[in-house]
């Protein structure tokens, strides 16, 4: 059959490992230095691990494999991994809606005795169990000394529209000798200071390399755009979150795919609004 399942790229991954806690399925190992893909049986292809890897050598793609398997996962690597494995694999194809895979593993757990863990109320779906989507308050005003009494007439530094990605035409002359900013879209909230820090002077295309569900098209477009114009220069702008960073590995993929070789400029926003 065909379905969704992860793929890595061994050029890229340097075997740190961070992705292995990450897939309670038990479907990856470190094997010979390098990341590797099991079984086909116990990847469920909800990517819970490419947010985790900080070099983005892990995607999701379609293609042939066998049927991912709830019941073999949850009595070969799930149950004897302990309870808080039990846990998180639970959370996950909660989070993920994944309500088929969750009651099988509810009905194996009860077959065998063992007690159904409680998720909390603040564990209850959401988009992914990584840090950038945790529930947070922030207060930023005592802690920069911001005056809100104090205004100032502020004026927009974009230079072209549209900048969502999914709607650039890769044909428009603006991208002829441009300097491209390419921002993941929940930075222009996080950093205040975005425009005259970061648009003023240059072309800006904005995506989330963790919802959008077009990375494949994002690659292509963005490939097209290298191919087509003499970009001066690519600077990158993410959030710090481990999921933002599939930003670095879109760009990377289009350059390839273009088959050009620049030097990127990556800078990495704080949840809280700081340049790290």
């Amino acid at each position: 059959m065909k379905r969704k399942i992860i793929e890595i790229d061994e050029k890229l991954c340097n075997g740190c490992g961070d992705c292995i806690p990450n897939c309670p399925e038990g479907a990856l190992q470190l094997i010979d230095g390098k990341a590797r893909l099991i079984s086909d049986l116990f990847c469920d292809g909800l990517g819970a691990c490419i947010g985790e890897c900080p070099l983005g050598a892990i995607s999701t793609i379609e293609r042939e494999a066998e049927a991912y398997d709830e019941r073999k996962v949850m009595e070969k690597n799930i149950i004897k991994a302990g309870t808080n494995t039990i846990k998180a694999h639970l959370k996950h194809l909660k989070e993920h809606g994944e309500d088929e895979f969750f009651n099988i593993a509810i009905s194996v757990l009860k077959e065998k005795n063992i007690p159904v863990p409680e998720l909390e109320k603040e564990e209850s779906p959401m988009a992914c169990g990584c840090p950038g989507s945790a529930a947070m308050s922030i207060n930023n005003s005592k802690e920069h000394g911001y005056h809100h009494s104090v205004s100032a007439n502020l004026k927009s530094e974009l230079n072209q529209w549209p900048v969502q990605l999914t709607l650039l035409n890769p044909h428009a002359s603006y991208f002829k000798n441009a300097d491209l900013l390419i921002a993941a879209d929940c930075v222009p909230f996080a950093y205040p200071n975005f425009h005259d820090k970061f648009i003023k002077g240059k072309i800006t295309v904005i995506f989330c390399p963790k919802l959008d569900t077009t990375i494949d098209q994002y690659i292509e477009k963005l490939a097209q755009i290298f191919t087509m114009h003499d970009i001066k220069s690519v600077t990158i702008v993410r959030m710090e979150v481990p999921c933002c960073g599939g930003t670095e590995y879109i760009v990377k993929q289009a350059l390839e795919q273009a088959k050009k070789t620049m030097m990127v400029q990556v800078k990495i926003i704080s949840i809280k609004g700081d340049i790290l």
